[in-house]
């Protein structure tokens, strides 16, 4: 087999402060223990295959950049889909990586027909499965591309057309499959078009209910199949659509109460998502953390200039060390992982781009963990937060959230009392400096 990333003759290793301007680690070391683990089993890095190997590098302006010979129109569709199989494989064991993801139609062309479109995904399936035996390498997750083809511009799941949403259910069935075949870890959904541009011709409830209904079989097939990984909605506020009905992770979780769904899906939370439906990172993880939604993330950044989805790599400790914090604290990934779902940019053609691109994001994440880990080691965020929650311990506040004082018993005795509360400092800016102090001196 042609190498095609042939000036990285060897996989990148941890080379920590000799690893000068080559590709090396400076941080992320598979083998050092993180609090009690692995890093490498703590981050569960992957590498999506839609970016980095199907997407050619085209924007609204202008067509594709990179050097990826697959996506030559002239090539026949299963030997081009062969040849960037094997680059993708080649590119995430020289990276050195456990996990990849992909969608059918990165994978397998799309066929004349739903029959034509399985029997090229179950062929490639088959490869790929060849491919993780030989090398290692595993199934973050797998999700079938619902919003690519002009038959889902009105989305999938929540389209007017029965027709449509039939057609969205054979390609969820198929990847399910392909993924349990696999032994992939998550099946993710997302609802790219699962939306409304106007209110002129929508009917949210009906929509909402159709969703609902597909989410049900979903799981329903999922149990039929014995497929025991976890399944995955990813939240997203807008772009494509005007107005997605999966905004953030507060408006999943409430639709999953509200359709007796909660159980049987978490979150597949990206950076990039977070941020444009203006929240932090951070906040969103914490979310699905303390509401038991927590899965899975999609490791990116915006670019706060633009007001869309920019998928860059993530390049600042400072922006994911908290959000890196709270899933150390609550005890890491189960079935999930950090997968870069990233882009290089248009003008980064050198093939070795792809490389620097994923290392630079692999050792901020690699350092945001180290910091998580000196951080809860001191104590100091912990000890800040558990004193200022306190008084609910114990006396007034236990026997409020115990159910045992009415209101009008509390008020009562603020009367009697004359309870006059001494507003306590939030000691944001000192917190903030625990942060950084942490950051500037982690080894």
């Amino acid at each position: 087999m042609t190498e095609f990333f042939d000036t990285v003759p060897t996989p990148v290793a941890f080379a920590g402060q000799l690893a000068g301007d080559g590709l090396a680690y400076r941080v992320y070391n598979p083998d050092r223990v993180v609090a009690g683990k692995r890093m490498e089993d703590l981050l569960r890095i992957g590498v999506c295959y839609w970016h980095s190997f199907a997407w050619p590098g085209s924007d609204i302006f202008g067509a594709g950049t990179f050097d990826r010979p697959w996506t030559n129109p002239a090539m026949d569709p299963m030997d081009a889909a062969r040849m960037k199989q094997d680059a993708a494989f080649e590119f995430i064991s020289k990276l050195g990586v456990k996990f990849f993801s992909f969608h059918d139609v990165d994978m397998a062309p799309e066929g004349a027909t739903l029959h034509e479109s399985k029997t090229n995904l179950d062929a490639l399936v088959d490869r790929a499965g060849e491919k993780m035996a030989e090398t290692g390498i595993e199934l973050l997750w797998g999700t079938a591309n619902l919003f690519s083809h002009p038959r889902y511009a009105a989305g999938a799941a929540t389209n007017p057309d029965p027709e449509v949403f039939a057609h969205a259910a054979a390609q969820v069935r198929h990847m399910l499959d392909a993924t349990h075949t696999l032994g992939g870890s998550n099946y993710v959904l997302w609802g790219g078009r699962e939306g409304y541009e106007t209110l002129l011709n929508t009917r949210m409830k009906h929509e909402a209910d159709q969703l609902a209904r597909f989410l049900s079989m979903v799981v329903e097939y999922k149990q039929s199949i014995g497929f025991t990984g976890t399944l995955l909605l990813e939240p997203k506020p807008q772009e494509p659509t005007k107005h997605q009905y999966d905004y953030d992770c507060a408006t999943v979780h409430g639709f999953l109460d509200r359709y007796d769904l909660a159980g049987e899906f978490k979150v597949n939370i990206e950076v990039n998502h977070a941020t444009l439906s203006g929240h932090s990172f951070e906040h969103e993880v914490a979310y699905a953390i303390d509401n038991g939604i927590f899965g899975s993330v999609d490791a990116n950044r915006g670019d706060p200039q633009n007001g869309w989805d920019t998928d860059q790599f993530p390049n600042s400790v400072d922006e994911m060390v908290l959000a890196v914090y709270e899933i150390l604290r609550s005890g890491g990934f189960t079935t999930g992982g950090f997968l870069f779902d990233t882009k290089l940019r248009r003008q980064s053609i050198r093939r070795d781009d792809l490389f620097h691109g994923h290392i630079g994001g692999i050792d901020t994440l690699a350092r945001a963990l180290l910091v998580a880990e000196k951080l809860l080691a001191e104590g100091t965020i912990e000890g800040a937060r558990d004193e200022r929650y306190g008084k609910w311990a114990s006396g007034r506040g236990a026997e409020i959230l115990a159910g045992n004082t009415t209101l009008a018993e509390l008020a009562n005795d603020a009367v009697a009392t004359d309870l006059q509360p001494t507003p306590v400092s939030g000691r944001q800016e000192e917190l903030e400096n625990v942060i950084n102090t942490a950051i500037w001196s982690v080894e």
